[in-house]
């Protein structure tokens, strides 16, 4: 294929613009006409694509990006979506700063057992609870973005899709517990900060009077529909065996390349994304089937966020192809030899694009360096600080925006559904800016020049 022209990523560029601006400019009418405007940016790089490189290439290119990319993401955060809505926390929990502290720190740890998106649903509902009496809390929510829905994944390849992508490149499955320290740095960091900033806003909010409801005795604690986690730990094992078995041969043909339903021209719905995608929507369906209505009322669920994200993403996935081909054509001409340049350079980039491509361009760039030792994967032997630079990158700035990772708009449309007045998209960049952009300079400064 001829090189893609840099002008076929304006419709990706106009689409985020509009998801920026016009929700504050034009609330009501985006909050009407969003999907219009998706299925017109979305048309705006199909039928030009299709010009220049012919219809059957422009739907080969859209029906994998929406076969083998999209419907695996939406059917996930579907599912998570689904399960954690059935799972109602009650108690006296009070949003202190030092209960939303502690809740903060548990919940970055947990996203590498059960995943970012797990973790996220999970949680998001109980802290979103925990401080509905208080009127300034739009800070909890972003440094719930911040931890677990993004940092807390980089322990484990469960954690976030892109080091599940490297496991299944030959990275050690415990490998990624080598950015343990460069977690608890940032852990430390983060928490102290939100202490202080929570701690502030409590004691501006108890000053206009504000009380939590203490009327329970404070042993109160029960946890409705907590056979969920069944199905929560189901969807993980799911996500898993999408990693695991394309390796095993009955699910490859002679050439090694794994099988699956044909869909159009290359375009293969392969079988161990169906057995993901089947698990994912049975655990959803029995979730549904063996809890009661009343637990989903007190989680205050309604179907608006996940409908919001699905048709938002589905604009998002199909725009940023030709960025996404750009950067996978170009990504080994860019100069990168050094840690520091592999962190900035991935984190960027996975700030707006889909990072677990992004990833994947970085760590096939990394192992064309021909380091003579290091983690040794299928695609060269890599220096092991430029697989945590690259690993971190992909990890960590998923922060930095609210495209950046799968849950951090789900997080953002359930917060804004529950009456929290969150940050506009260009609002919350600027709080990225200011707190996490200076913590990655001290982690470029401590772990990545070396």
């Amino acid at each position: 294929m001829e090189n893609i022209p840099l002008w076929l990523c304006i419709p990706f560029v106009g689409l985020l613009l509009c998801i920026a601006i016009l929700p504050l400019v034009k609330g009501e009418w985006w909050e009407k006409n969003r999907s219009w405007a998706v299925l017109a940016w979305s048309l705006l790089f199909i039928f030009p694509y299709a010009v220049k490189f012919g219809a059957g290439e422009a739907a080969e290119t859209v029906l994998d990006c929406l076969i083998n990319d999209y419907m695996t993401f939406i059917v996930l955060l579907f599912g998570l979506f689904c399960v954690s809505g059935n799972i109602n926390l009650e108690g006296d929990f009070v949003g202190s700063p030092q209960m939303n502290t502690g809740l903060l720190a548990i919940g970055t740890l947990l996203s590498s057992c059960i995943g970012t998106t797990g973790a996220s649903m999970l949680l998001v509902r109980p802290m979103i609870q925990m401080n509905s009496w208080r009127k300034n809390k739009s800070h909890i929510m972003v440094f719930f973005i911040f931890l677990i829905s993004n940092m807390g994944g980089c322990l484990t390849p469960i954690g976030d899709p892109p080091l599940l992508m490297g496991f299944m490149r030959g990275v050690p499955f415990t490998w990624s517990l080598h950015l343990l320290p460069v977690l608890i740095f940032n852990m430390i960091i983060m928490l102290t900060m939100f202490y202080f900033i929570d701690r502030k806003a409590y004691r501006r909010d108890i000053s206009l009077g504000m009380r939590p409801d203490i009327s329970k005795p404070s042993t109160t604690f029960r946890i409705n529909g907590l056979h969920n986690v069944v199905f929560m730990v189901m969807i993980v094992g799911a996500v898993i065996l999408s990693g695991i078995l394309p390796g095993f041969s009955c699910f490859q043909d002679a050439q090694g390349k794994v099988q699956g339903i044909p869909v159009f021209g290359e375009v293969t719905l392969t079988w161990p994304s169906v057995i993901e995608v089947m698990i994912i929507l049975l655990a959803a369906f029995l979730s549904f089937k063996t809890t009661k209505q009343e637990t989903r009322t007190k989680n205050h669920f309604t179907w608006g966020a996940i409908q919001e994200v699905a048709v938002l993403f589905i604009g998002i996935f199909i725009t940023m192809q030709p960025a996404l081909m750009i950067l996978k054509a170009n990504g080994a001409k860019l100069g990168l030899t050094h840690p520091w340049q592999m962190f900035w350079t991935t984190g960027a980039l996975s700030s707006f694009l889909d990072n677990t491509p992004t990833y994947m361009v970085f760590l096939t760039t990394a192992g064309t360096l021909g380091a003579s030792r290091g983690i040794a994967t299928t695609v060269g032997t890599i220096e092991g600080n430029m697989l945590m630079a690259i690993s971190c990158g992909a990890v960590f700035m998923g922060a930095n925006s609210y495209i950046g990772n799968a849950p951090n708009f789900m997080v953002k449309s359930i917060s804004d559904e529950n009456g929290i007045k969150m940050p506009s998209f260009f609002g919350y960049i600027l709080w990225a800016l200011k707190y996490l952009i200076p913590l990655f300079l001290v982690d470029t400064l401590v772990f990545f020049l070396r």
